[in-house]
């Protein structure tokens, strides 16, 4: 992964998709096309912030390198470099994953 040079605006994380491991059941290897989104990713960059009623800023949840568990159809998918990257909101994120 190459570094990034896109900076999220407001409270919108850059994520990384993982890829999922090749899913084998009985023997038959499953096309990347029937595979799923991956619901797993790594956070590049994290945007300005979101302030709140107040005008204070609220802090991220997530930290750059953070492995996080992502909405399955959340985000807007961006390509940058050849490789697949998805800016969401930080509410569109799960979990962090460890």
């Amino acid at each position: 992964m190459a570094n990034v040079n896109i900076k999220p605006l407001g409270d919108r994380v850059l994520v990384h998709p993982l890829e999922e491991k090749e899913v084998k059941k009985g023997g038959i290897i499953i096309p990347d096309t029937a595979k799923e989104k991956p619901q797993e990713g790594e956070v590049v960059a994290l945007g300005t912030g979101k302030r709140d009623e107040d005008g204070k800023l609220v802090e991220f949840t997530v930290k750059k390198g953070d492995k996080v568990l992502i909405s399955k159809y959340g985000g807007t998918e961006v390509k940058i470099d050849g490789e697949s990257y998805l800016i969401m909101r930080e509410d569109d994120i799960l979990g962090i994953i460890g």
